[in-house]
């Protein structure tokens, strides 16, 4: 039997029982609260969220040295391969293809050979562009990434790319941030949620320190891998981005945008914005093509009656015979999408190296290779954004239409389009370039183009292949609805409580009575000033071995799991997966361990019909607008 807590509040448990980071305001309801254990209500940030920022921070300043260092490796293998030496000069592999002639075409075939056989006994999570795999792992494996996958990643992406694989290398510097911060989060003891923010921030950090872009790594991270937008995920992340970009700073000691365009962005006109506005639109309609031309090919790959480790130097063949006839397909290519910002292509040359660059790298990441999807996907958005441009001028001349802000935004809307990543996208353009006036177009087309890649397809380049593996990817990131509203709003008022003086015997004849108040499968129990002491089920009333003659008290086990009133659904439910328990007495601060009502599960999910009812039940007009005019 529980006994009742001594009038004096002289429970050593007093100070624990707290729920308010102090003394309750009735210290005699010490030792029932210190079952409510909803602890102290905590600030957004505690000790443990300060250490996951200094990891993370760790975490950045290591990845700007890895991004640096993979930039190195790519510039060796790419010197190595196309031109016999050894230097780790910036050179683009295409000039090597007048000197080298058709030779040029077997150099992607044995870089692809070597990643087909890292792929096969290193690890298979090379294989792909990092991002979907990272995903994967956020969501399937509780962010746990093998160790090996932080060198092997970056060396097979080396191989990939120096022999002329048509990537980025953003896409392995971010997979092997992330696959680092994996590492620290299974070396460190943290929590599952503390591991995927480390995994998210060494992400972020790649990204930052690829581009120089340290806003837009943070949003890619919330709309890709954190699926939230909330202090103890933000703040690491975007730390991280910071050290990173800090780091790439400091040892290329150049601050200037990645892209830089010649000059600068006029403000654009009502009809020149519109015209923006539509062309991302129809970049929507490229990047869903886009989208699908990859995994067909993916598809295809999987009918070719060879083993896995092979296809990748299968595409190495489609990109050696691109190459050859079109040598800016080769390599990473962030040359192009610098004179595509500034004009420097004629039309006849960038629609070329639009097709080219399309069909090389999605048939090379068909095939499984290793390499990023951005800085294609940028080169062909740009290119096809500068066609459109340029055709809207021609047509339209008294419309303001500029082809560099067209073909700025062509590069931001089909990334926007095919990841669904609007506001990373955006930011992204800006970060770049650093063109301000460029914010209003790019917001415009970004805009269309996720709305256009919405309606046409359910998927985006980043989850359909986690997809068909039955991988649930959230598309839309909401509040929790439990967290918006509080038990007293969902707590039965009317409740049926039962005395603790009561006899087994009598309390039998009352369920006996199948009133509507005997119905319930619990019933808490209040002692003879009204405060619960307990809750007792029907399983146990109605229990043979129970004494008829005893009191009901004689059946609690342990002292009450209750809750306050003032605290949400979401609290009361996790509270009663905590203590296993279908249902709690309400109780209220006003006056603590006075019975107010009581939260069921029941309860909990029939707060749902109001989510449900705000979502898909539109509400009649209740206001009229008079007609202007009428007399």
């Amino acid at each position: 039997m529980a006994s009742t807590p001594p009038e004096d509040g002289s429970h050593p448990t007093v100070e624990a029982a707290s729920t308010t980071e102090g003394l309750p305001v009735a210290p005699s309801m010490a030792p029932a609260m210190q079952y409510v254990h909803l602890g102290s209500r905590p600030t957004l940030m505690d000790r443990r969220a300060v250490l996951i920022i200094l990891l993370a921070t760790l975490l950045g300043i290591a990845s700007g040295f890895i991004a640096e260092f993979l930039r190195w490796l790519i510039n060796v293998v790419t010197n190595i391969s196309f031109f016999g030496r050894f230097s780790s000069l910036n050179i683009m592999p295409g000039e090597a293809v007048p000197h080298l002639g058709l030779w040029v075409i077997p150099i992607p075939v044995i870089g692809g050979i070597i990643v087909g056989f890292m792929a096969r006994y290193g690890s298979k999570a090379i294989r792909g562009h990092g991002i979907p795999e990272a995903m994967e792992m956020v969501l399937t494996n509780e962010s746990r990434i093998l160790p090996r996958v932080t060198w092997l990643k970056p060396l097979s992406a080396a191989f990939a790319i120096g022999t002329g694989g048509p990537f980025g290398a953003e896409g392995p510097i971010i997979a092997t941030g992330g696959a680092l911060g994996s590492v620290i989060g299974q070396v460190v003891s943290t929590t599952t949620d503390e591991r995927k923010t480390l995994l998210a921030a060494g992400a972020a950090a790649g990204m930052a320190a690829t581009f120089g872009s340290p806003v837009s790594a943070v949003l890619l991270a919330v709309e890709l891998l954190l699926f939230e937008f909330r202090p103890r995920s933000l703040i690491p992340t975007a730390m991280a981005a910071a050290a990173a970009t800090a780091v790439r700073i400091w040892l290329t000691g150049n601050a200037d945008p990645v892209f830089k365009m010649v000059q600068n962005i006029a403000v654009p006109s009502a009809w020149a914005l519109t015209s923006y506005i539509i062309i991302g639109g129809l970049i929507g309609i490229l990047a869903t093509f886009v989208t699908r031309a990859v995994y067909w090919f993916e598809d295809g790959f999987e009918h070719i009656p060879v083993h896995w480790m092979w296809w990748p130097a299968i595409g190495g063949i489609v990109v050696g015979v691109i190459g050859y006839f079109v040598p800016r397909t080769l390599g990473v290519g962030y040359n192009n999408i610098t004179d595509t910002l500034n004009t420097k292509f004629t039309l006849e040359v960038i629609a070329l190296l639009v097709g080219a660059k399309f069909l090389s790298w999605a048939i090379a990441l068909g095939s499984g290779t290793s390499g990023g999807t951005l800085a294609p996907l940028f080169t062909i958005g740009g290119g096809v954004g500068l066609l459109m441009g340029a055709g809207g001028s021609a047509l339209f001349p008294h419309a303001g239409i500029d082809p560099r802000v067209a073909a700025l935004v062509g590069m931001a809307s089909i990334f926007a389009g095919s990841a669904r990543a609007m506001l990373a996208s955006v930011v992204f353009a800006f970060e770049t370039t650093l063109q301000p006036l460029g914010l209003l177009p790019l917001l415009g087309g970004c805009a269309m183009s996720y709305f256009v890649s919405c309606v046409l397809m359910r998927n985006t380049i980043m989850t359909e292949k986690i997809a068909r593996r039955g991988v649930r990817v959230p598309a839309e990131y909401a509040p929790d609805y439990l967290d918006m509203v509080s038990v007293k709003e969902a707590a039965s008022k009317d409740v049926t409580a039962l005395r603790d003086n009561q006899t087994i015997e009598e309390v039998r004849a009352f369920l006996a009575s199948r009133s509507s108040q005997a119905n319930h499968q619990g019933f808490p129990v209040v002692g003879e000033k009204g405060q619960v002491i307990g809750v007792v089920n029907r399983r146990s009333l109605l229990d043979p071995a129970a004494n008829p003659t005893a009191s009901i008290s004689s059946l609690l086990r342990r002292p009450p799991v209750v809750v306050y009133d003032d605290v949400s659904l979401r609290e009361a439910a996790d509270h009663m997966l905590r203590h296993d328990v279908g249902r709690l007495p309400v109780i209220s601060r006003a006056k603590p361990g006075m019975l107010v009502g009581i939260i069921t599960r029941s309860d909990v999910l029939a707060a749902h019909r109001r989510r449900l009812r705000d979502a898909f039940d539109p509400a009649p007009p209740t206001v009229s607008i008079p007609f202007v005019g009428r007399r």
